[in-house]
């Protein structure tokens, strides 16, 4: 048999799992989406401790976003190299791999003698952390049916609004508790170790993904997983295995654009990062800030009225991915993007016309907003995109949030001391705009996608190569 005949072989065995329904499917979706709250610990633990960390060594505003941000440039190098190698080396040994360091450094935080220190540490450390959620999403998409997986990766967003009430509320405690500053940062930066050490723990017994199995023609272990998982045993595939090419980049690009609704789909997801990853990295993320330095309370009731403010954020993040089944992932990005742009708008006024209790709500509309526009960024372009090209697909989209964020978190601070409050916040606006003529003007209607793999450039086109929607 030839190898074309092979890869045909395990294309059709692709888009049949695609379709079927795995008892184990939605408990390694929600391990997956766990993992998403380590990040959440770390990137928003750490807006609470920039005030303890001036206090101690008075950094200057460029280092001080630095330190702030590095986690997200590390992950920017972990997301592509994380993505390339997966689709070499397989998932499940990039999951297990990915804890291990984090579980290193998120240690390491605890003990840094100065801000330099930190922020290369906290460099380092975001490269397993970007790598980990482009393999969290590479297994959604690989473990749960069209339509559902659609869901579960939606639900990322409200993974990261409980890791910031989680955070919100142990830092709160300790500092309520008398901890002093000097210890309370360490501790709190150190802690993201222990969600990490428990999933990995986790971790340990899951499979290796059939699809990926199944891509790479390891046939005969893809067939014993399937069986385990799904009860199938795909005498679709012979017993036997066979070398099956790994994508390269060069060619996913080409299959990207070759087809009009990957095409559409995946430049509206790596839009869409840009803008909600911008407009969270430049006002979300320094609320606690903001409302020191607007004179809106104190530090202890900062944090509560955020912890108030992100409490909304976790229902707006649970209610998406539930009504995305009805509404559709083109129609939740337009709502969302318009909550933001609003709410920025009105938080801009009423900074400018010092109108301050309505800060802390047009703050909650705009994280109400955010965590539905942000919600499928991450979805759609890995599941556009052709099974032996998703680990890539997934890794490139994530760049797409952690350079703006990265970009967000280190320049802002400054800017934001160049031409004031109000001003900045107008600015902002800028960004769920361009979100909302994305989400208008390219993103077809994806929910429910399933794909079949088009031949790489070169290969004879296969009878029934095509992108389809699910009816």
């Amino acid at each position: 048999m030839a190898l074309s005949q092979f890869q045909q072989l395990a294309d059709q065995a692709t888009a049949y799992l695609i379709q079927k329904h795995s008892p184990s499917g939605n408990r390694i979706g929600w391990m997956m989406i766990a993992s998403i709250f380590i990040e959440a610990w770390d990137l928003y633990a750490i807006s609470f401790l920039l005030i303890f960390l001036t206090a101690e060594f008075h950094p200057s505003p460029l280092l001080l976003g630095l330190a702030s941000a590095g986690t997200q440039a590390g992950a920017i190098v972990g997301s592509l190299a994380g993505g390339w190698l997966m689709d070499r080396v397989g998932r499940r040994i990039m999951f297990l791999g990915t804890m291990v360091m984090f579980i290193v450094f998120a240690l390491a935080q605890a003990f840094a003698p100065n801000m330099e220190t930190l922020a290369a540490i906290r460099l380092l450390l975001g490269i397993p952390l970007g790598a980990d959620v482009a393999v969290g999403f590479t297994y959604i998409m690989e473990s749960l049916p069209a339509g559902k997986r659609e869901t579960m990766g939606n639900r990322w967003q409200a993974m990261f609004a409980i890791g910031e009430v989680v955070s919100i509320l142990v830092i709160t405690a300790m500092f309520a508790a008398g901890v002093m500053p000097q210890l309370l940062w360490r501790i709190a930066l150190g802690l993201g170790a222990v969600p990490a050490l428990v999933l990995l723990l986790m971790r340990v017994g899951l499979p290796e993904t059939a699809i990926w199995l199944i891509q790479k023609g390891r046939f005969r272990e893809a067939k014993r997983v399937t069986r385990e998982l799904y009860g199938d045993g795909l005498d679709m595939l012979p017993d036997l295995d066979v070398l099956l090419p790994t994508g390269r980049f060069s060619d996913f690009f080409r299959d990207i654009w070759s087809d009009p609704i990957r095409r559409r789909a995946s430049l509206f997801g790596w839009i869409a990062s840009w803008a909600q990853a911008l407009e969270f990295s430049t006002f979300a993320f320094y609320l606690p800030i903001l409302f020191v330095l607007l004179g809106v309370s104190g530090i202890l009731t900062t944090n509560l009225l955020t912890l108030g403010i992100y409490c909304v954020a976790v229902v707006s993040g649970l209610v998406g991915p539930e009504i995305v089944h009805r509404i559709g992932q083109r129609r939740l990005s337009i709502y969302g993007f318009s909550i933001v742009l609003v709410s920025l708008l009105v938080a801009g006024a009423a900074i400018a016309m010092d109108i301050l209790w309505l800060v802390p709500i047009a703050a909650a509309a705009m994280l109400w907003g955010h965590y539905w526009d942000a919600e499928n960024v991450m979805t759609i372009p890995t599941m556009v995109a052709a099974p032996r090209y998703r680990g890539i697909a997934s890794g490139f989209s994530y760049i797409h949030t952690k350079l703006p964020q990265f970009l967000g978190i280190f320049l802002f601070p400054a800017f934001f001391n160049a031409i004031g409050a109000a001003p900045a916040t107008f600015f902002t606006a800028i960004f769920p705009l361009v979100g909302l003529l994305a989400a208008t003007f390219i993103l077809p209607e994806v929910y429910g996608f399933i794909e079949v793999r088009h031949p790489a450039p070169g290969e004879a086109q296969i009878p029934g190569d095509q992108a389809v929607r699910a009816a």
